[in-house]
């Protein structure tokens, strides 16, 4: 089996924006759209307080003073250059890359491989675009694109999994699919 793995910066403008601004590191965060104001990005802790992606900061303008959140207006260069130099690292690393957004980008692992490898070179990625670019990022590790992205959402939600996922056997496969819900699941979505 070969393996294929989805690299996802973690809470993208957020995080980029945390690198220019140490100060705002334990603080809850939002980036706002450029147009309208509504909240297109938030931080860890601004999810905790139940901040959600598309609600106008005007509706939550007591959360925010109450609980000191910074918001900020979406900087889309900045994201552009963070991007490319977290892309950049990972194909330093691994060559077989192939950018799906902004902040994801889909690797191909080494023919033979096995999911011990693979992991080990996803944590060596993530520990590598942490400390070069200052992006935290989740792996998800699998045999197809969707399982690894399905993986990756396991990786950023659960501590234990320490950022890097790998779904190899069946067994795996079928615990993580039968506990995500499949309106969740990518190429599936609400659709279908």
């Amino acid at each position: 089996m070969r393996y294929v793995g989805l690299i996802d910066c973690n809470n993208f403008f957020v995080s980029c924006e945390k690198v220019f601004a140490p100060a705002l590191a334990d603080r809850p965060v939002v980036v706002t759209s450029n147009n309208d104001g509504c909240v297109v990005a938030m931080s860890g802790e601004a999810k905790a307080l139940g901040i959600t992606r598309g609600v106008p900061v005007f509706q939550i303008r007591e959360l925010v003073e109450r609980h000191k959140v910074a918001v900020l207006h979406g900087n889309h260069r900045l994201y552009g250059n963070l991007s490319a130099r977290v892309m950049a690292t990972v194909e330093s690393i691994l060559p077989d890359i192939e950018v799906y957004s902004i902040d994801e980008a889909f690797i191909n692992f080494p023919a033979g491989a096995t999911a011990n490898d693979a992991e080990a070179l996803g944590r060596r990625i993530a520990t590598t675009v942490r400390r070069n670019v200052g992006i935290p990022v989740s792996i998800g590790i699998a045999s197809t694109k969707t399982l690894a992205k399905v993986a990756s959402k396991y990786a950023k939600r659960y501590p234990g999994y320490r950022k890097c996922c790998v779904i190899a056997t069946e067994e795996q496969r079928t615990a993580a699919l039968r506990l995500f819900p499949v309106a969740d699941v990518w190429g599936i979505g609400r659709r279908i």
